[in-house]
């Protein structure tokens, strides 16, 4: 009997893959499956071996004999093993040809080296453009501790969780939670001025899959788009994969220039803004402008996309009024609750004029069947129970202390910096010297445990800056005062370098 267990344990030893089953896992069979088809894939067995009988191998990993049967039955089927009558099972000796594109097979190129896509190059950039900062000081929109969603938010989540309407049950409109449009349309109403009902509202995972149903809809490839300059990597990246000729359009102290617009590209139909908070630099789109944006859609059958980016969290009186109240017939309108709330809500929305509200819905259901219901519910209830709104007051004194703060810091501690005026948002923008590479500074601080966001890879080749985001949404006042003194010795260190 002992002989036998060590032969059964030199068969085991030459199916390395097989001690990545994890019998605390579900799915048991198809761990199984999935570990015998990569070791013959990844040549850990070959061609005609011998594999354990179904109550060896059930024995030595603790399962059923009958789930180690219909894993082989699963391979034999595929054309991975070979089982005859009163004989034992083994790896096919030749191979069925579903089999040659298992990962690591003969699929692979010369080189033994998967070859990706040639599309694959772009992604992989949009990944690298877009990837998020850790949670350190100065990360853009990271509401926690003192701002986070307060009490209120815990107890109707809890409600929302023990009631029949979040159960778990079949495939959510497309379109949103109906109470959750409701309520958006109603504070969008009276908030911001929106002209809008609950039919015009599709809830989305953020502005970043708005933008895409907005460039997806209102532009073929080819067409031709307006977008500010610097503007938000996430829409420069949508519009360079759906194939836009974009003309990029500088900003100035006033926003979003259509007379530069115009000179430069005449043809574009689509006007891509921030309006309340222009994303990176901060300065609202003035009334004079607003007006003329408004007219230029009207006379030439134009659209403007208004992301109204940290729309609530202005600091010097009241909000800006958004866009679309101006024209709410050729404005495709877009929210979020990310910053106000949390990130990983992944809630959004977009008011969309009536002629496109079923194109917005037949996009939104191709990217998936729509958010998640429970948070949705929760959602909705917490802004038709008046804490929403209440939430924004409060936050927004908050992020007033810090955003002060962070100003006095940089004031002390780096007076030479120019500070870029703005009275709204969760960011702060100081430009460099002369000369300094901002993306080179944000590298250095996050060697020294800093987040920075550099200004130069927002702009278009044309537009030459230096200059750094600094958000103070997430962090207290120490840790801004802190992050400004860390900041301070990477900079004297850069001034030295460059000289």
């Amino acid at each position: 009997m002992e002989g036998f267990v060590v032969s059964r344990r030199q068969l085991l030893i030459e199916i390395p893959a097989l001690g990545r089953i994890d019998r605390r896992q579900a799915g048991i069979g198809r761990q199984l499956v999935d570990a015998l088809r990569s070791a013959i894939s990844g040549g850990e067995l070959a061609a005609g071996e011998r594999l354990p009988s179904s109550r060896i191998l059930a024995e030595s990993l603790g399962v059923a004999r009958g789930t180690v049967t219909e894993a082989y039955e699963q391979l034999v089927a595929e054309g991975c093993l070979e089982a005859r009558p009163g004989s034992c099972t083994r790896v096919a000796a030749t191979l069925h040809p579903s089999a040659a594109s298992l990962p690591g097979g003969p699929a692979n190129d010369a080189g033994g080296r998967l070859s990706p896509p040639d599309a694959a190059a772009q992604y992989a950039e949009i990944a690298e453009r877009l990837r998020p900062l850790p949670s350190l000081p100065f990360s853009i929109a990271v509401p926690q501790g003192a701002v986070a969603m307060d009490d209120h938010w815990r107890r109707l989540g809890n409600r929302v969780r023990a009631s029949q309407a979040a159960a778990p049950g079949g495939y959510g409109d497309p379109r949103g939670l109906p109470g959750l449009r409701e309520a958006i349309a109603d504070y969008l109403r009276r908030a911001r001025a929106v002209r809008c009902g609950p039919e015009n509202v599709i809830v989305t995972e953020g502005t970043q899959q708005g933008l895409y149903l907005a460039a997806k809809i209102l532009l073929s490839p080819g067409a031709a788009a307006w977008a500010e300059d610097p503007a938000y990597p996430g829409l420069t990246a949508v519009l360079e994969e759906r194939g836009i000729a974009v003309r990029r359009i500088a900003v100035d102290s006033q926003g979003f220039d259509l007379a530069s617009a115009l000179d430069a590209c005449p043809a574009a139909r689509v006007a891509f803004v921030t309006p309340s908070h222009q994303y990176p630099l901060g300065m609202p789109l003035s009334m004079p402008r607003r007006l003329a944006l408004v007219e230029w859609a009207r006379q030439s059958g134009g659209w403007i996309v208004e992301d109204d980016y940290d729309s609530e969290l202005r600091y010097a009186g009241q909000p800006f009024p958004a866009l679309q109240g101006l024209a709410g017939g050729r404005v495709v309108y877009l929210g979020t609750f990310s910053k106000v709330l949390a990130p990983s809500l992944r809630l959004g929305y977009i008011v969309a004029p009536d002629c496109l509200v079923k194109a917005f819905v037949g996009a939104r259901a191709l990217m998936g069947r729509g958010s998640p219901l429970t948070e949705q519910h929760v959602v909705a209830a917490y802004m038709k129970e008046g804490y929403f709104e209440a939430h924004i007051r409060r936050i927004r004194n908050i992020y007033a202390e810090r955003r002060q703060a962070l100003i006095d810091a940089l004031g002390r501690e780096l007076p030479g910096l120019r500070i870029q005026p703005a009275d709204q948002g969760m960011h702060v923008v100081v430009w460099l010297p002369a000369g300094m590479d901002d993306k080179a500074v944000a590298e250095a601080a996050a060697r020294e445990g800093i987040a920075l966001r550099a200004l130069s890879p927002m702009a278009s080749e044309n537009l030459e800056l230096s200059g750094l985001m600094l958000g103070f949404g997430g962090f207290g006042v120490e840790q801004l005062q802190d992050g400004v003194r860390r900041l301070r010795g990477i900079l004297e260190n850069k001034v030295r370098i460059a000289r």
